[in-house]
């Protein structure tokens, strides 16, 4: 995979804000892969993509899910903000060619998570929550604990993101219910990382 023509593609589909965020994702993206032993091609990689379909709008959403055949179950239809990650899975297929699953994985489930979840999909998720634009109470306190274990930080990121639609009065995917659960019951917690 070309990454400087990715680059290129993605910064003209994304609005500055966006695109800006995605080099911040993948940058904090390749700093975890090396500290975890992640293949550091496939972060740099699903790290820049992640957010490829976030700017389009709703009617373009549903095109995509239309054109690709996607399910979309009933919290994602009605907690539309879920619908980027499902949609771009599929167009980060189609648009960069990318073939890989765990990165085509990665980018589907970086905004829920889901149980069971790789280490690819761990960093994803948890770069997306800590890249160096994000500035909201408590991020100090998570990249400080993803530096040291990186499954307590995805968990406290899924608290967090519980909490906070709680707060909001949203729905709550049941796929982030299961990666917590699913955190929580692993035994390796403590020690750093499960692969």
């Amino acid at each position: 995979m070309d990454i400087k023509k990715i680059q290129q593609d993605l910064k003209s589909l994304l609005s500055p804000k966006r695109y800006l965020h995605s080099l911040g994702v993948q940058e904090t993206a390749i700093f975890l892969a090396k500290r975890y032993g992640c293949t550091v091609d496939k972060a740099s990689v699903a790290g820049l993509v992640h957010d490829c379909a976030k700017d389009l709008n709703k009617q373009q959403m549903l095109n995509y899910v239309d054109e690709f055949d996607i399910i979309i179950d009933s919290v994602t239809k009605k907690q539309t903000e879920l619908m980027h990650a499902v949609v771009g899975r599929e167009f980060a297929r189609i648009a960069f060619g990318i073939q890989d699953q765990g990165i085509l994985d990665a980018i589907r489930y970086h905004t829920t998570g889901r149980e069971g979840m790789t280490l690819l999909e761990k960093i994803i998720y948890l770069a997306d929550y800590i890249e160096p634009n994000r500035n909201f109470p408590g991020v100090d306190e998570l990249r400080k604990v993803a530096l040291s274990n990186l499954d307590k930080a995805t968990l406290m990121a899924t608290d967090r993101t519980i909490s906070h639609l709680i707060s909001q009065g949203k729905l709550i995917h049941h796929d982030t219910i299961s990666a917590r659960n699913s955190l929580l019951c692993m035994k390796e917690i403590g020690t750093g990382v499960s692969k």
